[in-house]
C-alpha cells in the first residue's frame, strides 16, 4: 500500500494537515485453521498487504476517521454509548473502547486508512485494520500497552464490538510478524516460536475463489460451541480435558453416543488438525516440503469433509492444484482463497490452468494473489 497515497487522502480530508503514519499486515496461515479457539497450535504469517492509516490527534473528544476505500466518512465519540453503526468504524471505535478499559488514556483523532488486503479472502483485513490501530493509538497515547495485549484488544474488539467470536490467531500474527518467518503459536499458553520460512524453489501464491464470506454469520459460532459441546461430554470423564487440544480420538470415540454426529465430526477435524500442525513444524525443519504438501491436503480434505467450511468453488480450485502443488482452503472457510505452495517451475502452468478451468467451470475468473512473508505492525512515518 503506497504511504503517499494515503497521505494525499489525509490531507484532503483534514485540512492540509499531517500526522503519522502506520502500518500492519494481513496473514496467511500456512495450516491450522479452527484450532486457535481450540486451545491448539497455528502456524502464520504476516505477508506484503496489510493496511495503512494516517492519525492525527485533533484535540477534540471526537474520532474523525475517514476510510479511503469506502469513501465513507464517520464521526463518533469514546464512550460506549458512542458507538458507530458503520461495520468499518467499529473495528477502530472498538479498539479504542478496549485500550481505554484497559486504562489507556485515549482522545480524538483525525484518521484515515486504506488497505491492499482482499476483504472476504481469508486474509483477515479485519485483524490488519485492529492492529494498526491498537498499535498507532498505543504509540501515540503512550499507553505503554505490550505487544500480546495489542492482540487481544484486536481480539476483544471482535468478541464485543463486531460480534465474531474468534480466537487470537489473526491479530497475534499481525502484530508479532517477522519477515521471512512462520510463527508457531499455542493459542491457550500465547507461547511462540519462529520458523525460518524461505522455501527455495517455491512461491507461495493464493487463489481467490470471489466466493465472499461472512464471519460474523451463524457458521461460525455454530462450529464453535459444536466444539464446546464435545469438550463438555467428554470432561464427565478426563476432568483435565480443557479444549480439544487436550483430547485425542480414543477419547473422543468414547463420547460418540453422547454427542450428536456432527459434533463428532468436528471434533475428529479439530484433534487431527492440532497434530498436523506439529507435523508440518517438524517436516518443515527437515526441509520435507513433500510432507508440507501431504499435511496441507489432509487440511483441506477435513476442512472441506469434516468441519464442512468449503464449498464447491474451493474444493475444485484444490483438485486442479493437486496437479501443479499443494493446496488448500484458507482462512475460516465459506469462501475466500485457497493457500498453494507451487515449484517454481510449474508457477506459470498452474496459474494459467486454474484461470481457465475456473472459469470454463464458475463463468469468472479466480483472482491471483502472491505473498511474501513480512513484518508485523509497525511506524512508517
Amino acid at each position: 500500500m503506497d504511504i503517499e497515497f494515503v497521505r494525499s487522502r489525509f490531507i484532503k480530508h483534514f485540512d492540509g494537515s499531517t500526522g503519522s503514519v502506520y502500518a500492519s499486515p494481513g496473514r496467511i496461515n500456512l495450516i491450522g485453521e479452527h484450532t486457535d479457539y481450540n486451545g491448539g497450535f497455528v502456524f502464520p504469517g504476516a505477508i506484503d498487504k496489510g493496511m495503512v492509516a494516517e492519525l492525527k490527534i485533533n484535540g477534540t473528544d471526537k474520532v474523525r476517521a475517514y476510510s479511503i476505500d469506502l469513501k465513507d466518512y464517520v464521526e463518533f465519540g469514546l464512550n460506549e454509548e458512542d458507538a458507530p453503526r458503520a461495520s468499518w468504524a467499529r473495528y477502530i471505535f472498538g479498539v479504542c473502547r478496549e485500550i481505554i478499559k484497559r486504562g489507556g488514556k485515549i482522545a480524538g483523532f483525525n484518521t484515515a486508512f486504506a488497505g491492499d488486503v482482499p476483504l472476504g479472502a481469508g486474509m483477515s483485513s479485519s485483524a490488519a485494520l485492529e492492529s494498526t490501530y491498537a498499535f498507532a493509538l498505543n504509540d501515540m497515547f503512550n499507553c505503554g500497552i505490550d505487544k500480546f495485549e495489542l492482540a487481544k484488544i484486536g481480539q476483544a474488539t471482535e468478541h464485543n464490538y463486531c460480534g465474531v467470536n474468534c480466537g487470537i490467531m489473526d491479530q497475534f500474527a499481525s502484530v508479532f510478524g517477522k519477515a521471512g518467518h512462520l510463527i508457531r503459536l499455542d493459542c491457550r499458553s500465547l507461547e511462540y516460536q519462529y520458523f525460518p520460512f524461505k522455501p527455495e524453489g517455491y512461491r507461495l501464491v493464493l487463489l481467490d475463489s470471489v466466493v465472499k464470506h461472512e464471519l460474523a454469520s451463524s457458521a461460525y459460532n455454530d462450529r464453535r460451541k459444536s466444539c464446546e459441546n464435545v469438550v463438555a461430554a467428554i470432561q464427565k470423564k478426563h476432568p483435565h480435558v480443557e479444549f480439544l487440544r487436550d483430547a485425542n480420538m480414543s477419547m473422543l470415540d468414547e463420547v460418540k453416543e453422547e454427542v450428536s454426529a456432527e459434533d463428532y465430526m468436528r471434533a475428529e477435524y479439530v484433534i487431527g488438525e492440532v497434530q498436523r500442525v506439529l507435523d508440518v513444524c517438524d517436516a518443515l525443519e527437515q526441509g520435507d516440503y513433500e510432507t508440507v504438501g501431504q499435511k496441507m491436503y489432509e487440511t483441506h480434505h477435513g476442512m472441506s469433509k469434516l468441519y464442512e467450511v468449503s464449498c464447491e468453488e474451493l474444493d475444485f480450485l484444490n483438485d486442479i492444484a493437486k496437479e501443479c502443488g499443494v493446496t488448500r482452503v484458507m482462512g475460516g472457510g465459506f469462501g475466500g482463497c485457497t493457500i498453494n505452495l507451487v515449484k517454481d517451475e510449474l508457477y506459470d502452468a498452474f496459474v494459467e490452468k486454474a484461470k481457465a478451468e475456473y472459469k470454463t467451470k464458475f463463468g469468472r475468473l479466480p483472482k491471483v494473489y502472491d505473498v511474501v512473508i513480512a513484518d508485523g505492525a509497525r511506524k512508517l512515518c
